[in-house]
């Protein structure tokens, strides 16, 4: 098992990409391993952080959205809209810190309990 080369962060030398940069330019990965890696120091002791590195001329075209691609796409989407509380579209995607819309997570007290 061989290392990998480890460069200093923003100096990566030509011909290699993180994924992001790949999918910037509308490739990825394909499959082929990790070919460096970028660290950036971190202070108080913390461990660097750390991007993989790909080589851009072993990368492959992302492959195109296909029409049941984008129906699944939809379908998820529309799923994280639905609360599971009153099973209504809230509208907006529902944050998983409350786990439902917003009108079940903070309903309106009654008026007789207002004046109370």
């Amino acid at each position: 098992m061989s290392t990998l080369p480890v460069h200093q962060w923003r100096l990566a030398p030509d011909g290699y990409a993180t994924r992001r940069q790949l999918r910037a330019r509308n490739l990825r990965p394909g499959g082929q391993d990790v070919a460096a890696q970028l660290e950036r120091p971190r202070r108080r002791g913390r461990p660097p952080l750390v991007a993989y590195l790909y080589r851009i001329d072993l990368a492959l075209p992302v492959r195109p959205m296909t029409p049941g691609r984008w129906a699944a796409l939809a379908k998820a989407n529309a799923a994280r809209r639905i609360c599971p509380e009153c099973r209504r579209d809230a509208g907006y995607v529902i944050p998983p810190s409350l786990g439902m819309c917003t009108p079940c997570a903070f309903p309106e007290p009654s008026p007789e309990l207002r004046s109370a």
